[in-house]
């Protein structure tokens, strides 16, 4: 299976790719396109691996077999340093700030691997995306809510003005509002160039600012399809309830 368009410029490939923990593999010969400059939202059961394609393209985890490709170059097995370099960021889930450190000292730490000079010229760019948070600059990571906090993750890896962006469950904790408002920014970054790669329980509120979706089942890609089609779909529920069946994969194969 492929992307919807075929004549899209593919960023993201995995080709064939095998991966899991010590001898339990959760990818199983995966093979996926993702276009660039588009979101793809990855969906399916838990324990189908959609988590486990962001922590190897990151390289948390090296490929038994397979190849991962950006922009068609080979990056199976990657280190992150060199990762980060070519362009990728990654926002995992949960919480992952330094809580006794100010809003302002976590960019900072942020933009490391830029150096100083370049990262406080890119702080106040970052902030602009985000008011509320830009106003609470010098208070303690830990005092803000949760909604914030998630905020000044996406903003520390924004510093890095990444290509390639991949952010697994940002609206956990979130209220509503502050969810749409993350869609939102995702949106105009992918409309800027960036290529979002998103996992994400809020499934409907996802897609309608996604391109397209890939479902997951045990490690295998079952359905690859635009996220209007899915929105369309009236087995949806159970496609996002009990994962995308075989059957519904072959009758959409391209």
């Amino acid at each position: 299976m492929t992307t919807q368009d075929n004549n899209a410029t593919p960023c993201i490939e995995f080709d064939d790719v095998v991966a899991g923990y010590k001898d339990f593999m959760i990818l199983n010969n995966l093979s996926f396109t993702v276009a660039k400059g588009s979101i793809t939202l990855l969906i399916g059961p838990n324990g189908a691996g959609k988590s486990t394609v962001l922590k190897t393209l990151f390289g948390l985890l090296t490929p038994r077999q397979g190849k991962v490709r950006l922009n068609g170059e080979d990056i199976t097995g990657a280190s992150q340093k060199e990762l980060l370099a070519r362009g990728i960021a990654f926002v995992p889930q949960g919480r992952n700030l330094f809580g006794q450190l100010s809003v302002y000292e976590n960019l900072e730490l942020g933009g490391i691997t830029l150096g100083m000079k370049t990262t406080h010229e890119r702080i106040p760019e970052v902030l602009e995306f985000f008011p509320r948070v830009k106003e609470r600059m010098n208070s303690l990571a830990s005092s803000l809510s949760g909604g914030e906090q998630k905020q000044l993750e996406i903003g520390r890896a924004l510093l890095l003005r990444p290509k390639v962006l991949l952010i697994d469950e940002p609206s956990i904790g979130l209220s509503p509002m502050v969810v749409q408002d993350v869609f939102k920014l995702l949106r105009k970054l992918a409309d800027q160039g960036t290529t979002v790669l998103m996992v994400e329980q809020n499934v409907k509120s996802a897609l309608k600012c996604s391109d397209n979706a890939i479902a997951l089942e045990s490690g295998r890609l079952v359905l690859y399809k635009s996220a209007v089609e899915i929105l369309a779909d009236p087995q949806m529920e159970r496609l996002f309830l009990g994962g995308a069946h075989t059957t519904t994969a072959a009758a959409t194969a391209v």
